[in-house]
């Protein structure tokens, strides 16, 4: 049998590169007609496994981790119609039968049939349905013909793959905040957080045509990051507050609409800025969004994290200010990315040249063995987005 290898959460702050099994075209002790078999072409590092490899969730010892997977096909099931041996695709993170209720409205980050914990599954995540992740060498993909996104031409999709890579969580997420916050035309936008998810956010609103979008963070390299591709940015180290500064920008306090990127393990600003404050880029964003605005909240929160700063934080239970959104009549827009509703349309903005999110993000191309680097790097604020190259197929 062929080898694979994976990188594996064994820890609070270690992951490290183990043998696992060759994917089988199986779930458990059932035939999965329906799938495909990866060679893994890239898989990224996530903002979400560094949630798990913080030790902020239940995440398992062991889990192999991964769900922003980009593969060439190598073996495809006997139901598997309209995907072909030698295909480059791309991966939604979300794991959809195309069969349930929520699938046929498009609601595939909560398909009913993957997980039968909840509704919603991905690849390598805790509490996602216990699919093996793709940080590995090969990976398989159920309900190929409807979950997976295949690239026009082999060639070029190689070409551009720093690109493409991204179109299986980050750039579809990031874009599914700024579209659920109601970015438009002319709209003025604060986007919380700029690591890859936040400043694909903003590459998003600019793509949607905002006027001014301004990001906000504590790590000077990833605000220099916003700015090399037009945003504007706040310090949030400041001792100003966040009303003041967006002030500075605009004139006034306020934006049409705000991007939550941060999620649960948000920090206070200024003097507050190295201690944890869950609820604080939730209610931050309410003060700053003008009545009537709305607010895009792709940040992960969880229902289960043993590194909570109180008893109601490590259940999910956060001190929102939700009377403010109440009275500015906010709309709030939570829950996982369904990446299926965007992918497509963004492949074609990046093969027609009117995206660069690879350079936007600052993708760095790493090995598989790389990975533990890769995770510590990321861990401490690298102003990178971390692309796994497990076969060394990225030029």
């Amino acid at each position: 049998m062929a080898s694979n290898r994976g990188v594996a959460y064994i820890k609070p702050g270690v992951v490290e590169i183990q043998h696992i099994d060759f994917p089988e075209l199986a779930i458990g002790n059932r035939k999965c007609d329906h799938g495909v078999i990866l060679k893994i072409v890239s898989t990224n590092i996530c903002g979400s496994d560094q949630h798990m490899v913080r030790g902020r969730t239940t995440a398992p010892e062991g889990l192999i981790l991964g769900h922003e997977i980009t593969g060439e096909v190598i073996e495809v099931g006997r139901d598997v119609e309209f995907i072909n041996v030698g295909d480059i695709v791309s991966v939604p993170f979300n794991i959809a039968c195309g069969r349930c209720r929520n699938c046929k409205e498009g609601k595939t980050g909560i398909c009913l049939n993957v997980n039968p914990a909840r509704p919603g599954a991905a690849y390598g995540y805790v509490d996602m349905g216990g699919w093996v992740g793709g940080q590995a060498e090969y990976v398989m993909v159920p309900y190929a013909d409807f979950n997976l996104l295949k690239f026009p031409d082999k060639d070029q999709a190689m070409e551009k793959i720093r690109d493409l890579t991204l179109l299986s969580d980050i750039f579809p997420t990031g874009y599914h905040g700024a579209v659920t916050a109601g970015v438009g035309p002319g709209s003025t936008v604060y986007i919380a957080g700029a690591g890859p998810v936040g400043l694909a956010s903003a590459v998003s609103a600019h793509l949607l045509g905002a006027a001014v979008v301004i990001v906000g963070d504590m790590i000077p390299e990833r605000l220099e990051q916003a700015r090399s591709f037009g945003c504007e940015t706040v310090d949030l180290r400041k001792d100003a507050t966040l009303e003041e500064q967006i002030a500075e920008i605009l004139g006034i306090n306020e934006v049409d609409s705000a991007v939550d990127c941060v999620g649960f393990e948000a920090k206070g600003h200024g003097n507050c800025s190295h201690i944890e404050q869950p609820a604080t880029v939730l209610n931050s964003v309410m003060s700053i969004t003008r009545a009537g605005g709305a607010i895009g909240i792709p940040g992960l929160y969880v229902t289960g994290d043993p590194g909570g700063v109180d008893e109601n934080a490590k259940i999910g239970n956060l001190g929102i200010r939700i009377g403010l959104g109440w009275a500015k009549s906010h709309s709030f827009h939570t829950g996982q990315c369904p990446v299926m509703k965007y992918h497509r349309q963004l492949m074609q903005a990046i093969l027609y040249e009117k995206v660069h999110i690879a350079k936007a993000v600052n993708v760095q191309t790493i090995s598989l063995d790389q990975a533990p680097n890769g995770y510590d790097d990321f861990d401490k604020g690298a102003a990178k987005k971390y692309v796994i190259d497990p076969h060394g197929m990225i030029v």
